[in-house]
Formats: C-alpha cells, structure tokens, sequence
C-alpha cells in the first residue's frame, strides 16, 4: 500500500528542481494561510455575525410585538425603531407573503438569518433576500392579512473586517510566493547551466571556459566538473597525439619497404609483402579516423536525407534499396554523421548482397535502420562489437586488415549527438543496425 502511495506521489510530483523547490516553500504558506482563515470564520467571523444576526431578529421582534401592543399610535413606534435602531419599515397590507425560498446555501449569511429568525417566528411567517439590493436585505414578517417589509443594511448582520482580512491574509500569501519565485530561479539557474555544460561536453562540443556560479555548494560542484573535463580533454588529446604520432611515424618505414620492394626480383615475395604493407596501411588509416572521430566540430542545420540519399549513391549499387522521409533536418555536425554512416553501410556491404536503409520520423524522434541479409551476428556479441579493438572470430569476422573500430567510431559519433545504437535480427535474417537520434 505504501509503495503504490509512493508510486502516485511521483507520478503527480513535478520533476523539475525548480518547481519541487517551490512546491516546499508554497504548500506550507497556503496550509498555514488555510488553517488561518478556518479558525478565523470559526471563531471569530461567523461567532460575530451570528451575534449581530440575533441581535437585529431581537430587535425586529421586540418592533413586531411592540406594534400589537400599542393601540392609539402605532406610526410613532414605527418612527421610533426606524430612527433609533436604523430600520426601514413598511407595512404592505392585504397581500400574501412570499414563502418560495430564496436562501443561497453557500452564503453564510443566508444560514445565520434564516437559523435566528426561524427561532423567533414560525416556518412560513417569515421571508428574507438578500441578492436583491447590493448594500441592503429585504426581510419580511407576516402580520395579520399582509407582512412587514424591513430594508436592513448587510453591514447590521455581517462584519465588514472580513474583507480586510481576507486581504491581509491573501496579499502577503502572493508576496512571499512571489518572492520566492525569484530567489528560487537565481537559485536553480545556476544548476540548470551547469548541467546543460555536462550535456553538451557529454555530445564532445566545446563549451569553452565555464564558470560556476550560485550557492557555495553548487560553485564546488562546477568547480569539480570543470576541473574533470580539463582532465578528460586533456586525456583525449594525449590520446589523439599519441596515435597520430604513431600513425604517422610508421608510415615513414612502409613508404621506405615499398620503394625497397621495386628492386627485388622476386615476384611472389613481393606480391606477399605489398599484401602486408597495404594491410598495415589500412590499419594505419583506420587508427587515424578513430583518433579524428573525436575531432571538435561546430554543429549545423543540415538535411539528413539529402546526405543519405548522397552517400547511397556513391556506392552506385542496384542492391541497395532507401525508405526515406523527405526533407528531414537535424542540428548537428554533419561530417561525423556522413562518416558513422559511411561505416555502417560499409561494414553491412562487407558481409551482405542487400541493404535496406529507412529513415523515419516520430515526434521529435528520429530512426535510421540498417538492414542486411548477411550472416548476422550472434545476440551476445551485440554490445561487445562496439567496444574498440573488439573482433569476433565467426559469423561476421573482420578480415585480417581490420582492428575492429568502425562500430566503435559510429557507436561514438551517434552517442555524442545525444543518440544511440543498437544491434537487432534484421527481417531479412541478418543483422540490423538502429539509429536514435533526438531533434
């Protein structure tokens, strides 16, 4: 029962910082604001009227019993109540009382009249409105053949420090939340800047120097991020100049074993060397598009299935056949999507006679698929053959002149693009690869 209470109170609670903070500087004001004005009505507003309630029924009563009494002047005790006690009376003679019932059961007023003069008079002797006139209630009393019409002011039966309290009590309510919401938005800025540096260093863009403001706590915690992604480029970069160094510096020695192969006269031995040298060749260029991969490019608005439709035709291949949305757009940076691409329809040309890619569009989701009738890949191998260096020995194998990063590198530039890539049985009994990518 507690856990599926706990369950509701997530799903209704917001998730945002910021409104969750305000939620706990809110609800306690309006609670407290509440609880106020309930003891406030009890006690002292509905105890008060009910007291200057009574008091004028008393007073219309001693009036009423006052005129049966009296037998020769009857105009003077009308003119003395309506002057002393500020009531204006009419007696309406030779007609029916009205008994339809007018009272308004919301209206705390209508329940105290209608309680006190029900004490004083008996059911059907006695009507009252108050809706007709804005400042004044029509109370009437049966009296012999006709009725006594008394026009009392509301203020008689109601006190008027109602609305000022229900002012003092609502406008300083609105000024504290208020108030709150501007210190809560300083308050939270500074952790919503911090965490949109994560996201953009997370999809590798350069987000220059940042500077951590606000609470003490939340300096410290910037202060740390900026400190972890300097260690983390400066890492990346080592990394990117040591195999390009190395990258670099083999490719020397190979062009030197190349010229070297011309003089020797040996054909098959220097058929078997060109193969090695090319094949170390390819590794080379493959270590260098893995160290570029992470290469800072500015992103752009481009058109993704222009760029699809573009490198399905340099392959100029009958057996690959396209499903695309027209004229879809995504920000990002257009390079590394054309090379993580270029990869994948690389690798499933390697190992398939068809390929099928799609591109659909969902919400502000998007899906490019990759669909090959090769040989597959085996369900445990699916997220081992995105690790670098990684190479399978059955199924789809890589040839010998491959060092297994073109999964790797695609893996890379689509999760820093916000995305991500998994590997499923394709339809046509091979492998498919699927790409999410946010708008």
């Amino acid at each position: 029962m507690s856990y599926g209470l706990s369950s509701f109170f997530k799903k209704i609670l917001p998730k945002r910082l910021f409104y969750r903070a305000l939620l706990i500087v809110a609800i306690p004001v309006l609670v407290l604001q509440l609880v106020i004005t309930i003891v406030f009505f009890d006690s002292l507003w509905i105890k008060t009227n009910k007291g200057m309630t009574r008091a004028l029924v008393n007073e219309i009563s001693a009036f009423i019993e006052s005129y049966q009494n009296e037998v020769n002047d009857k105009d003077n005790i009308t003119n003395l109540f309506s002057l002393f006690l500020d009531l204006n009376i009419e007696l309406i003679k030779n007609e029916r009382l009205d008994n339809q019932d007018k009272e308004r059961w919301f209206s705390p007023i209508d329940r105290t009249l209608r309680r006190e003069l029900k004490s004083k008079f008996t059911l059907g002797s006695y009507w009252f409105d108050t809706t007709n006139y804005k400042e004044l209630i029509d109370l009437r009393i049966k009296y012999n053949d006709g009725y006594f019409k008394f026009l009392v002011p509301k203020d008689r039966v109601s006190s008027s420090s109602a609305r000022i309290f229900a002012l003092w009590i609502t406008v300083p309510a609105f000024i504290v939340i208020i108030i709150s919401l501007i210190f809560l938005k300083n308050q939270t800025r500074p952790i919503t800047n911090l965490a949109r540096a994560a996201e953009r260093f997370g999809k590798g863009e350069n987000i220059g120097e940042f500077k951590p403001s606000g609470a003490s706590e939340i300096r410290q915690a910037g202060h740390e991020f900026d400190k972890m992604r300097k260690r983390i480029e400066r890492h990346l970069n080592q990394r990117t100049e040591m195999l390009s160094g190395i990258s670099h510096d083999l490719r020397t020695p190979l062009t030197r074993m190349k010229l070297q192969l011309a003089f020797i006269n040996d054909k098959n031995s220097v058929k078997k060397l060109t193969e090695d040298i090319n094949e170390m060749e390819k590794m080379l260029n493959e270590y260098l598009q893995f160290t570029s991969s992470s290469y800072v490019e500015k992103d752009e608005m481009f058109n993704l299935t222009e760029l699809i439709e573009r490198i399905i035709n340099k392959y100029n291949n009958q057996n690959i056949s396209k499903n695309l949305v027209a004229r879809v757009y995504i920000n990002g940076r257009k390079n590394l999507i054309n090379r993580c691409l270029n990869n994948l329809i690389d690798n499933a040309l390697k190992y398939a006679n068809k390929v099928n890619i799609s591109l659909t569009k969902k919400n502000t989701n998007l899906f490019v698929i990759i669909d090959d009738d090769g040989p597959g890949i085996s369900k445990n191998e699916y997220e081992n053959v995105f690790k670098p260096f990684y190479k399978i020995d059955k199924g789809r194998a890589d040839s010998k002149s491959s060092v297994g990063l073109g999964l790797s590198i695609a893996s890379d530039i689509i999760k820093s693009h916000g995305g991500n890539i998994k590997l499923e049985k394709s339809k046509m009994n091979g492998l498919r690869v699927k790409i999410f990518l946010p708008i």
